[in-house]
């Protein structure tokens, strides 16, 4: 499978942020998104998950049984937000996910092991320490299999023992086939990883922040 974007435009309101951009990413392969805070990384990856159209240009899937399936379909999504729900417990808000995503729900007491939080299962999210609500939220990409992982500052609150976790998580999917698209301003482990660094505004030119 491969991910291509032909040509494409971006905006934010009325504020162009990207415009003619190209690449593609085959299956095996990540792609970091690097640059200067405003530059269109978040809104690169929202575009490609489906919550943002293009003005312009194409974004699509190619090869596989899904070849030409829209690619939100084909992708877990996590943004800045982690997607936890404090009022329901860490087993539940992993059951939530496996169940909304098609998983199988009979993992996740396996996965809450394997990010080091099935000590702490029945006690509601909302007592969870920054760096366990990241783990919680990272889970949905071991609950169920998506060959398109879209990731916006991964390891965001997570203390090194957790990076090298992630990096561990990542480099299984794509030793496995999958893709990898993430946007961040630290290193995240991956050996091999393409850089695609996205440019600063021109001078004089204003971008949303």
């Amino acid at each position: 499978m491969r991910l291509v974007a032909d040509d494409l435009i971006l905006s934010r309101g009325e504020r162009r942020l990207i415009e003619g951009l190209s690449f593609a990413v085959d299956a095996g392969e990540a792609l970091v998104l690097t640059g200067p805070n405003g530059v269109g990384k978040t809104t690169l990856l929202r575009a490609l998950a489906g919550f943002i159209v293009p003005e312009a240009g194409a974004i699509r899937l190619e090869g596989g049984a899904d070849d030409g399936a829209a690619v939100g379909e084909l992708a877990h999504y996590v943004g800045h937000a982690n997607g936890v729900k404090p009022g329901l417990t860490v087993s539940e808000n992993a059951r939530f996910w496996a169940r909304f995503l098609g998983g199988d729900v009979r993992a996740v007491e396996d996965v809450l092991e394997i990010i080091h939080l099935a000590d702490i299962a029945e006690v509601p999210a909302a007592y969870l320490s920054a760096g366990q609500k990241r783990r919680l939220g990272l889970a949905r990409l071991l609950l169920a299999h998506r060959p398109l992982w879209l990731l916006d500052e991964p390891t965001a609150a997570l203390d090194v023992a957790s990076q090298a976790l992630l990096a561990g998580f990542m480099q299984r999917h794509l030793d496995a086939g999958g893709m990898l698209i993430a946007a961040t301003h630290g290193p995240l482990g991956l050996a091999g990883a393409r850089i695609l660094e996205l440019a600063a505004p021109a001078p004089g030119e204003v971008v949303a922040p």
